[in-house]
């Protein structure tokens, strides 16, 4: 079950808040989120209900039994700590890499030496099993304490707004929240009118540049040529973001309605200078994570230089073959680590000292091949792709142009570019400097800052107007903001009633 389903729109989800808010007691409200959890990974994974629920077990025990350690039982702990992560790791690896490592060991050895199992990959396990991490380790590092409910680390765990796809939500995040959330009427609208913009992302933009993307990726690079490849790419570039930014807020959406504070998981990447700053804004919650839980325990950037490089390539490494068992993901990975490692070392004092436009040029052709890297399987099929970009098959290949059907999408473009952009949250900090009667603010996209999940359709200015005037002319824009929300909302509806095509690209990790 995905969320831009009519089985989760109609049906799920009303059925969901209706029992949730019926219930009275907070327990009883934890106890329903954990159950209805359950029935949505059971939809689609029936047969994988009880890996969710050993990991939850077994997590929930070791926990338990960190926090009963004394503090100078620090080996015992250790050991405990260490089992809980081979577990764990070993899960994951047995359902995601088992056929990749037997199928790479067979190669090497000319012979079926291990057999590929065939498993299907359970939904979400790279997203929960992170989540599962995040807990022991904090446990064990003091940072919280240890849940004595197993259905409230159970609850945490399975939690469905962001099961199957994030965004990584640590324990700490939300520690508090479990025993202690309030939910207001403000709260809740804001999480609507957030679902709502992930919802009109996913359906309205990511479907329909995947319809190109799909069209062209399978296909190879000689049958299409540069033009074919390029506009693949392209299309790709932006139905994986709008795909999954747009499934992130529906995720943190979900959770404000219920009281949760999810972190933010996109900021505008594509508005980004350099490699760095893309990944601090782009899938923010797992750059976190391999900073937090590798980078930094194996030293980060507090060791030599050559020993910092070497940490750096292991968790980029680490991220690439997270996203998928195949060679195109780990190349994906280090290629994103060589060239972190070449602007830190060589590059980042000349993009400074260049025009901001540079930047974002050299940022674009930067994400522009590494989706190459990521969207195409195989690496023969990668290096044919990669000859086509720069005019080895000919300009359309042994197509035509308009067999190709790239023309038809080139009115697109623009609506792509703009939804990509962070014009709505600069048009807010304009209505508001207006509303108070100060000077506008030229702020393109907003910087990290933490765990904030600010939702670019959040009321522009509720309070604090110079004038009544002014706060008229606001109340109004928000009104027009929530019709246009609605809209949204409805194309969206009519989208997936009448649409089978309805992908959804962060199933396969």
């Amino acid at each position: 079950m995905v969320f831009s389903s009519s089985v989760f729109l109609f049906a799920f989800l009303p059925l969901f808040l209706v029992v949730y808010f019926a219930m009275p007691w907070r327990a009883v409200k934890n106890v329903v989120l954990l159950l209805f959890s359950l029935l949505f990974y059971a939809w689609g994974e029936p047969v994988y209900v009880w890996l969710m629920v050993g990991s939850i077990c077994f997590n929930w025990a070791f926990g338990f039994a960190l926090g009963k350690c004394r503090p100078d039982t620090r080996g015992f702990r250790k050991a405990l700590l260490v089992a809980d992560l081979a577990c764990n790791l070993l899960i994951l690896g047995f359902y995601k890499y088992q056929g990749f490592l037997a199928e790479n060991i067979n190669r090497a050895l000319g012979e079926e030496f291990i057999a590929e199992l065939g498993l299907a990959l359970p939904i979400g396990i790279s997203f929960f099993t992170l989540q599962a991490i995040t807990y022991v380790v904090d446990v064990y590092r003091g940072e919280v304490k240890p849940q004595k409910n197993p259905l409230y680390l159970g609850m945490y765990i399975a939690m469905f707004p962001q099961l199957v796809a994030g965004p990584i939500v640590r324990y700490a995040d939300i520690e508090a929240e479990i025993d202690n959330r309030r939910v207001t009427l403000a709260g809740f609208a804001q999480g609507v009118r957030l679902f709502i913009i992930g919802l009109g992302k996913k359906v309205l933009l990511a479907n329909t540049a995947g319809t190109l993307a799909d069209s062209l990726l399978t296909r190879p690079a000689p049958e299409i040529g540069f033009l074919g490849c390029f506009s693949g790419v392209t299309a790709y570039t932006f139905q994986i973001y709008f795909d999954f930014s747009g499934y992130s807020d529906m995720a943190i959406g979900l959770g404000k309605m219920m009281g949760f504070e999810y972190p933010r998981n996109f900021n505008y990447p594509y508005t980004s200078k350099n490699a760095t700053e893309f990944w601090r804004r782009w899938h923010m919650s797992l750059g976190g994570f391999f900073r937090d839980y590798v980078y930094i325990p194996l030293g980060g950037n507090c060791v030599s230089t050559p020993r910092w490089v070497v940490n750096t390539l292991i968790v980029w490494g680490l991220t690439g073959i997270w996203h998928g068992a195949a060679w195109n993901f780990v190349l994906w990975g280090l290629y994103w680590g060589a060239l972190i490692l070449i602007e830190k070392l060589f590059l980042q004092r000349l993009l400074d000292r260049l025009p901001s436009i540079v930047g974002h040029l050299w940022c674009i052709v930067l994400f522009f091949f590494g989706w190459l890297l990521f969207s195409v399987t195989g690496l023969h099929n990668v290096a044919e792709w990669f000859c086509a970009i720069f005019g080895a098959y000919g300009f359309t290949g042994t197509s035509t142009v308009w067999e190709l059907q790239s023309w038809s999408y080139v009115s697109l473009i623009p609506v792509f570019v703009v939804g990509s952009l962070p014009w709505a949250p600069w048009l807010r900090k304009r209505l508001q400097a207006w509303a108070e009667g100060r000077s506008g603010c030229g702020i393109v996209a907003a910087p990290v800052k933490g765990n904030e999940a600010v939702p670019p359709c959040e009321a522009l200015l509720p309070e604090g107007a110079a004038s009544p005037a002014r706060a008229c002319v606001v109340t109004a824009v928000n009104a027009l903001v929530d019709v246009g929300l609605f809209a949204v909302l409805v194309l969206s509806a009519m989208s997936i009633v009448s649409s089978a095509y309805n992908p959804f690209i962060y199933f396969q990790f």
